[in-house]
């Protein structure tokens, strides 16, 4: 027996995601601007790292449409898959522009061109780094709270562009102090770009992880087979198997009850038992509960025997 518990996010995804989106419009604009009027080829370059945060909003706002549409015929599971998929696409997406960003530093550096920063380029790399910051708790936070495995990715995007804007600020204010030094930012612009490569990485790996159906980690796992051994009628359980679909947990597992119980009982047991495993606070949505009658010729194989009560 199956109990579900539905689960639609997508309005609050989407609210989320359209205030980040506003503000990487406005700083896209405004440090392309800034690098350029402020001669800054590492803001330029935060610039087009705020531009890619603008896409991978886009991406996180249409994918919320299609990871919320309830389970059909071909897609019994649901459609929680379009989560990981766009989550590891925002990550590849990310590292695309960590690679391009990169190559166009290191051509700069081995040309010996250089660039002269003014103090607006200094400014804009300051106030990214404040709303950027501002924008990653906020999302974060929200990410938490609905359990949504593509906005906090989408989070994360907006703290790795903090980040690299504070090598940005380094750079430039190291080269308005001290002209001699040309290359200060390039080199801005190469850290940047290291910063967006790692940043890409941590965003997509789990996903990837994911679509290879990888189960709950050992701490969630214990903390599930506790719930259903908390049940006063189960003796023990075994064949506990999870998998993540998008960042929704599905569960299986056997529970052993008294041989002489009523089916009425049993039945009503394993309901309870999927109900608790479900309410257990660790994003349960799908529970399946077989019951097993106890065979003292087969105790020794159960995972856990007995539970203090």
């Amino acid at each position: 027996m199956t109990r579900v518990r539905k689960k639609d996010d997508g309005a609050d995804v989407r609210h989320v995601t359209w205030v980040g989106l506003g503000w990487n419009v406005v700083l896209t604009i405004a440090k392309f601007v800034g690098g350029f009027v402020g001669g800054s080829q590492a803001l330029v370059a935060d610039a087009i790292h705020s531009a890619s945060d603008f896409v991978t909003d886009v991406a996180v706002i249409v994918g919320s449409h299609f990871w919320n549409s309830p389970p059909d015929a071909e897609h019994p599971y649901g459609h929680r898959r379009f989560e990981t998929l766009i989550t590891i696409a925002i990550g590849i997406a990310v590292c695309a522009v960590g690679v391009g960003l990169g190559y166009n530093a290191v051509l700069a550096l081995l040309s010996g061109e250089g660039s002269h920063p003014e103090i607006l380029a200094a400014v804009m790399a300051f106030l990214s780094i404040i709303v950027k910051e501002a924008l990653f708790r906020y999302t974060r936070a929200a990410g938490r709270k609905i359990r949504s495995q593509a906005l906090e990715a989408n989070a994360w995007h907006h703290r790795s562009d903090a980040y690299s804007s504070i090598p940005v600020l380094i750079a430039v204010v190291a080269a308005i102090a001290f002209p001699q030094l040309w290359f200060a930012d390039s080199v801005g612009a190469l850290i940047v770009a290291f910063f967006i490569l790692h940043s890409g990485y941590e965003i997509a790996w789990p996903g990837i992880h994911q679509v290879a159906d990888r189960g709950a980690c050992a701490e969630i796992s214990e903390k599930l087979k506790k719930v259903a051994l908390s049940h006063p009628q189960v003796m023990s359980i075994h064949g506990l198997r999870t998998r993540y679909v998008g960042s929704d947990l599905h569960i299986d597992l056997h529970i052993v009850v008294d041989a002489e119980m009523p089916l009425r009982l049993a039945h009503d047991t394993a309901e309870e038992v999927e109900q608790m495993l479900i309410d257990s606070g660790e994003n349960v949505v799908d529970a399946l509960v077989h019951v097993d009658p106890f065979d003292p010729a087969k105790a020794n194989r159960v995972e856990i025997k007995t539970i203090d009560r």
